[in-house]
């Protein structure tokens, strides 16, 4: 045998079976021991009003220090595929790594630990101790708009790949906090909505993936949900956190609210919360040391809490006395090669068909006379996601940079085709800006230099000699020097006093008042105002202006500046762009089209309406398609899209968000250099009516999860009907064949052979099915898996764990796992639906 394999490690130990769970003291090392032993006497120097302080936040990233304890202040900040750092603005790069559903579509567990490893580097670089991250909720409907920042729709794989992500950080002496504990699938309601699940989907899916990642991966921290469960807010959920969580599981970490989520003092600390973020309005502090002398909680349960706190400090290393977990650094770490990295091992190729006897792809550059590369997001790419998932990476890698420059000269042609959006964007390409703070008086009190017309300043992130107290307004100013000429649009996006200013002409003079949002994110980040537009010339400097009045009575729990300075360039009409892309690619060996959902499409605070591509990139492929039969469409979304055109173009390739690497990594795809390395991690429908889960509004507060068991391709088996592209699929550029298994009741062993002329990657997927079910299951699901690579005519064989707890249903009636007993088919799969090898088990109780 030759050839690399790599395994994951099983999400839940196989012997599950009546086991009693593991004491916490039991999974203790002698360093854990010390570390804590260092806890008790840091906690029994401290007073009432001290210990409640330490709880709460002292601002929007941050727990105070005690200095009397030898305890450094613990810092936070928002993931999951960069650390932002304290600071929300683009003048503090971050690496950008692909999406969570790209890094879940390379199946590789071992690529996500080196992901992670990657992230605590950059944490230790911003003075972060803990990230917030990873999501590890469910893929539960495709119009989940926070989708692109979960991994799947399975929690076998979800708990795979976050277990690697978690270890990851954590190797490198940084704390995470897995989230959003539970259930936080949808954005609608999402402070207020009541999830009503009954206690088997809720234990099968649900929260799968929290124990799989606790068990294995040991995660210094969780975050608790805004949503409620079953009647209860999941911050004061004493059943899922202090009985499940800990008691259950073994979790000893802290557990931390999703920012602003903490809304009771007594429920919150009774209910398992230890951290309420941010501050320094929060539940704790003062009103928690109130409670406790007041008789409503007892002093013992906010000494549980502080030392949950206090052991994460002594893990992350600033708690005096205490010896950090981490010790030895793992080695650096390339950001922009790894980002390149997981963005090309995640791609997914779920079409590549013959043309003139051979698929299209990959593209032979040293034959192709030229490819003519069409849309809007080729140019301006679209690589993350929208929300508190945002950081701003140092450089972006457009697919316009990557193939231009992994072409020879004269090869490649561009033309927009069809752009995603007509909305404004901040204010970016062609702008120089500052950001210039004054006084009441107006004296400049102080400046900061801004890559976007973008102002994203939360708690103390200010401009050095800058304070709340003392700034009335902030101009955005400088100038801009269009690429393009003709009538240039620009508007604001934020609430209040705005006066906007281009040249020499005041486009506006008003107030924005707050609308109907109910999400903060929708009332900063929601949809930008037109104000105004201007005739420009390409080349031809001109200065802009945009003048922000604060407002000092405006509500809320944090101090922030939040508003933008927006700007499109000139609209042309969409029949012509589409007509030039014709021509472009009528003329062309193949025809590259970039196609991509929009910040409005996909981000946090709101859910999708529907599975369109927005604006005419529906259009602007078939016509191309029309053609062009060597038409290639990347599609550069982070969860599905309907793709109506599928069937009439050549190849199509998933890019999802790819990160700030995405442009070279798919130069390198699409010219064979690499192999898409990825497979789905969720179903694609054809059409939104095709998708048998799909219902993310409540009804008078509550969302029912009436489906049960039944999400992703377990709900689509059950339907029976046939998606776009099954869960699992993927094609590479070789071809595999399987070439035994064997199986027994904890391990699948299978051999598979590289059949084609080029190295390559296959990820083997077991599924379990059973003959013949005394219960409802579905008809089959995820076991295990493992990625396998060998080079022409090599063979590989791997050994593939199976879960024990893949034979096991959770029991309502006995609150418990229970072992089913049966004879199970054991499938190794190319994907869901191309099984290659059976063997069956027969297995009792």
């Amino acid at each position: 045998m030759a050839g690399v394999s790599t395994t994951p490690e099983t999400p839940e130990t196989p012997e599950t079976h009546g086991t009693a769970p593991e004491a916490p003291e039991a999974r203790q090392s002698p360093a854990d021991r010390a570390r804590n032993e260092v806890v008790e006497v840091a906690l029994g120097k401290l007073d009432l009003d001290t210990k409640a302080r330490l709880l709460a936040g002292q601002d929007m990233w941050s727990l105070p220090a005690l200095p009397e304890i030898g305890l450094k202040s613990l810092v936070m900040s928002d993931g999951p595929i960069g650390v932002r750092g304290v600071r929300w603005t683009a003048d503090d790069p971050s690496v950008a790594l692909p999406s969570p559903t790209a890094l879940a579509a390379t199946w590789d567990q071992d690529l996500a630990r080196r992901a992670g490893r990657l992230l605590a580097q950059e944490a230790r670089r911003k003075s972060v101790h803990v990230l917030l991250a990873p999501t590890v909720n469910l893929h539960r409907s495709p119009l989940g708009g926070r989708h692109f920042e979960c991994y799947s729709e399975d929690p076998y794989l979800t708990g795979a790949i976050g277990t690697g992500y978690v270890q990851g950080v954590q190797d490198g002496g940084v704390g995470t906090t897995v989230k959003h504990f539970v259930a936080n699938d949808a954005e609608t309601d999402r402070f207020t909505v009541d999830n009503i699940i009954t206690s088997r989907p809720l234990r099968e899916l649900y929260l799968a993936p929290f124990e799989a990642i606790v068990k294995n991966a040991r995660p210094w921290g969780i975050m608790a949900a805004y949503n409620q469960v079953n009647g209860v807010t999941m911050t004061e959920h004493s059943h899922l956190q202090n009985k499940v969580l800990r008691a259950e599981w073994g979790f000893d970490g802290y557990i931390v609210s999703d920012w602003m989520a903490a809304r009771s003092t007594t429920g919150d600390i009774l209910g398992g919360l230890d951290v309420a973020m941010p501050g320094p309005q929060t539940v704790y502090g003062d009103a928690l040391a109130g409670a406790v002398r007041a008789g409503e909680v007892d002093e013992s349960v906010v000494d549980d809490a502080v030392r949950n706190v206090l052991r994460l400090a002594a893990r992350v290393g600033i708690l005096d006395g205490a010896t950090p977990v981490v010790g030895e650094l793992p080695a650096s770490v390339d950001g922009q090669a790894l980002a390149r990295e997981v963005a090309r091992r995640a791609f997914v190729l779920v079409r590549n068909e013959p043309r003139d006897g051979a698929p299209v792809l990959p593209i032979d550059a040293s034959r192709v006379r030229k490819v003519a590369l069409i849309g809007g997001p080729a140019r301006d790419a679209r690589v993350l996601g929208g929300g508190s998932a945002t950081v701003f990476p140092e450089r972006v890698v457009a697919p316009l940079d990557g193939l231009t420059a992994a072409l020879p000269d004269g090869v490649l042609s561009y033309t927009v085709g069809a752009d995603p959006s007509d909305e404004l964007a901040p204010a970016e390409k062609g702008f120089e800006l500052q950001a210039v703070c004054r006084d009441a008086s107006g004296t400049v009190i102080g400046t900061r230099g801004l890559p976007s017309g973008q102002i994203q300043w939360i708690g103390d992130d200010l401009p050095d000699g800058v304070t709340h107290g003392t700034l009335h307004s902030v101009e955005v100013k400088g100038t801009f020097t269009p690429r393009d000429s003709g009538e240039h649009t620009f508007g604001t996006r934020g609430l209040g006093a705005f006066t906007l200013t281009v040249g020499d002409e005041v486009l506006y003079e008003g107030v924005q008042e707050m609308g109907d949002e109910a999400d903060p994110f929708e009332a900063f980040f929601g949809s930008p105002a037109e104000r105004g537009r201007v005739q420009l010339a390409a080349g031809e400097p001109v200065e802009v202006s945009l003048a922000h009045t604060v407002n000092p009575d405006a509500a809320g729990p944090l101090s922030a500046i939040m508003f933008s300075f927006v700007h499109s360039t000139p609209l042309r009409d969409p029949d012509e762009l589409i007509a030039e892309a014709v021509e472009a690619a009528r003329d062309a060996d193949t025809a590259v089209v970039v196609v991509a959902t929009t910040e409005r499409v996909e981000s946090e605070g709101f859910d999708r309406t529907d599975l369109s591509l927005p604006g005419r990139q529906d259009d602007l492929v078939r016509a191309v398609a029309a053609v062009n039969p060597n038409t290639v469409v990347i599609v550069n979304s982070g969860s599905p899209v309907e793709m109506p055109w599928r069937e009439d173009v050549a190849a199509v390739l998933l890019s999802w968000f790819p990160g700030q690497e995405g442009g070279a990594a798919l130069a390198d795809v699409l010219l064979g250099a690499e192999e898409p390395g990825g497979r789905l991690p969720t179903t694609w429908p054809a059409s939104l009516a095709d998708a048998p889960v799909t219902e993310v509004t409540p009804t008078n507060g509550e969302l029912h999860y009436a489906e049960g068991v039944f999400i992703g391709y377990r709900a689509w088996d059950r339907a029976g009907v046939a998606p776009a592209y099954p869960f699992g699929h993927g094609l590479g550029y070789t071809t595999w064949e399987y070439e035994s298994l064997e199986a027994t009741p904890t391990e699948a062993k299978v051999c598979v052979r590289n059949t084609g002329s080029r190295t390559g990657r296959e990820v083997v997927q077991i599924y379990l099915a059973p003959t013949a079910d005394p219960v409802e299951r579905p008809a089959r699901w995820l076991a295990g898996f493992a990625s396998v690579e060998a080079g022409p005519g090599e063979a590989v064989e791997v050994e593939i764990p199976l879960a024990g707890r893949a034979f096991e249903i959770w029991d309502a009636q006995a609150d418990a796992w229970s072992f089913v007993p049966g004879t199970y088919e054991v499938r190794a799969c190319h994907s869901l639906t191309d099984r290659r090898l059976t063997a069956t088990l027969d297995i009792q109780a």
